[in-house]
C-alpha cells in the first residue's frame, strides 16, 4: 500500500470514529433523560412492560456509555506490546452489549414467570402515556445511531439495545391499551414477556458477527476467492497461497499471503509488490497487507494452503 492511500484509508476511519463518538454522546443524552422518567413511571403504575423496558434503557445507557469508552481506548497508539493497537477493544464491547442483552432478557423472563403467578394491580393509563413518549425518545435515538452501526460492530451493539428499546415501548404501549379496554392484567407479564424474546432475537445476530471476528473469520464483505483471481492476474505472478484474511476491529481488516512470481517479476520485486497492496488496498478495500514474494511453493513451510479456483 503506498503511504498516500494509507494516509486516506486513515482519514476516513478517523472521520467515522468522529460522527460514530457524537452520535453515540447524543443518544446517550436522549436514553439517560428519558430513563429516569420510565423508571418512575414503571412503579407509579406497578407495571412490568414499564419496568422491564426501564431496566433495559438502564442497559441501554451503560452500552453506549462502554462504546463510548471502547471508542476512546481504540484510539489509543500503539506500542511494542500491542502491535496492532487497542481497536478490538470495540469488538469486545459488542461483545459484552449481546451478553447483557441476553442478562436482561433472562431477568425480564424471570419476574414474567413471577406474575403470571400472582397478578398485580397495573395502571394502563400511565402505561400508555410513559410508554408513547418513550416511543418517541427511542426512535430519535434509534434513527441518530442507525448511520454509524452500519459502519461498527460497536455502535451496532448499542443500536441493537436501543431498538430493542423501541419494540419494548410498543410492546408497553399494547399492554397499556388492553388494560385500559378490557382490564386483563395478564397482558402486562405477556407483554414483558415478548420484549424479552425480541431482546434475545435482536442480539443473537450481533453476537455471532462479534464471534466470527474473535475467531479471525474472513471479513463477511470480503471475496477472497476474487481477491486470488485478480492478483493472479497480475503478468509475472504464478500463484497465490497461504493467504489469510481477517478484522481487528469493523473497517480495519487485514491481510497476509505468499505469492509466487516467475524470474522477470521477481527482478523487480518492489513494483510487482506495489500492484499487489495497491490490488489488495484500493480493489478490495483492505487496511492492512502483508505480501511475501516467492519463486515457488517448495519451500514454503506453512501448512494453511487454501484452495480457490484458478
Amino acid at each position: 500500500m503506498t503511504a498516500a492511500a494509507h494516509d486516506n484509508q486513515g482519514l476516513v476511519h478517523s472521520h467515522g470514529r468522529a460522527a460514530s463518538r457524537r452520535n453515540l454522546t447524543i443518544a446517550l443524552g436522549l436514553t439517560v433523560g428519558y430513563m429516569v422518567v420510565e423508571l418512575a413511571g414503571g412503579f407509579l403504575a406497578n407495571s412490568l412492560s414499564l419496568l422491564a423496558d426501564a431496566g433495559h434503557m438502564i442497559t441501554d445507557a451503560g452500552a453506549i456509555g462502554l462504546a463510548l469508552l471502547a471508542m476512546w481506548i481504540a484510539g489509543r497508539p500503539a506500542s511494542i506490546e500491542r502491535t496492532f493497537g487497542l481497536h478490538r477493544s470495540e469488538v469486545l464491547a459488542a461483545l459484552a452489549n449481546a451478553l447483557a442483552l441476553w442478562l436482561i432478557a433472562g431477568l425480564i423472563f424471570f419476574e414474567a414467570y413471577r406474575r403470571f403467578l400472582d397478578v398485580p394491580a397495573v395502571d394502563g393509563r400511565l402505561m400508555l402515556v410513559v410508554g408513547g413518549v418513550g416511543l418517541l425518545v427511542n426512535l430519535a435515538a434509534a434513527a441518530v445511531l442507525r448511520p454509524s452501526a452500519k459502519e461498527s460492530l460497536n455502535v451496532e451493539g448499542a443500536f441493537l439495545h436501543v431498538v430493542s428499546d423501541v419494540l419494548g415501548s410498543i410492546a408497553v404501549i399494547g399492554a397499556g391499551l388492553l388494560i385500559l379496554t378490557t382490564g386483563w392484567a395478564m397482558a402486562d407479564p405477556i407483554f414483558g414477556a415478548v420484549i424479552g424474546l425480541l431482546i434475545v432475537i435482536s442480539s443473537a445476530r450481533l453476537l455471532w458477527k462479534v464471534l466470527h471476528v474473535l475467531m479471525e473469520g474472513t471479513p463477511a464483505h470480503l471475496d477472497l476467492h476474487g481477491l486470488c483471481q485478480r492478483l493472479e492476474q497480475l503478468d509475472g505472478i504464478t500463484g497465490v497461497h497461504d493467504i489469510h484474511a481477517w478484522s481487528i476491529t469493523t473497517g480495519y481488516d487485514a491481510l497476509s499471503a505468499h505469492v509466487t512470481a516467475d524470474e522477470a517479476a521477481l527482478n523487480n520485486p518492489g513494483q510487482i509488490l506495489e500492484r499487489l497492496r495497491n490490488i489488495a488496498s484500493q480493489e478490495f478495500g483492505i487496511s492492512h497487507v502483508t505480501i511475501q514474494l516467492e519463486d515457488s511453493e517448495d519451500g514454503c513451510v506453512e501448512d494453511h494452503h487454501i484452495a480457490h479456483p484458478g
